[in-house]
């Protein structure tokens, strides 16, 4: 059986959090979030997956342990597909990180070897490695569904691609969107 890969974007967060980096932070879904739930496992559930795998964040497992639970398969908690880690911006409103630093956000494409957000944060190259790391370490036989996050998602994507790196912005998926690779 060939393998198959579906990565399922987390719906929205919860209002607080919306136009804020949180990255590697743990908001929940947000009430327009958490009524997508039941609609994406009943897509998914018709997808017949074999494996689930999530990134172990609140927003994530909302997804893929109902979805595990109705379909008998035991989830995954992969912590490799967490979204970026955005360094001191984590928490922060991404307009006020624009006014403090200005375009300097396009680090994370025009130096992504060596830009960190947030000044410790992850680089593209980083995310990217760490996201190939992951797709590599998915079980090899039958149909997977990966709950995670837009930064991984592009990543995996922008990995399968030769220009992939100058188009990740353009990769990444609205929240609860169904990607096949």
């Amino acid at each position: 059986m060939a393998r198959r890969i579906i990565l399922v974007r987390h719906p929205p967060v919860e209002s607080a959090w919306q136009k804020r980096c949180y990255g590697q932070s743990d908001p929940g879904l947000s009430r327009a979030g958490q009524a997508m739930v039941a609609l994406l496992i009943d897509q998914l559930t018709a997808l017949g997956p074999d494996a689930i795998v999530h990134s172990d964040m609140k927003r994530t497992r909302a997804i893929a342990l109902p979805l595990a639970e109705r379909l008998g398969i035991v989830p995954i908690a992969e912590p490799l597909w967490r979204e970026r880690d955005f360094g001191s911006w984590e928490g922060r409103c991404w307009n006020a990180i624009y006014r403090e630093t200005g375009n300097a956000m396009n680090g994370m494409i025009d130096a992504p070897d060596t830009f960190r957000p947030g000044g410790s944060g992850e680089t593209t190259r980083q995310l990217i490695d760490r996201i190939t790391a992951a797709l590599a370490s998915v079980p090899c036989n039958g149909s997977v569904i990966i709950v995670t996050h837009g930064g991984p998602i592009a990543s995996a994507r922008a990995a399968r691609m030769a220009d992939g790196l100058e188009r990740i912005t353009d990769l990444v998926p609205p929240t609860g969107s169904v990607t096949v690779l």
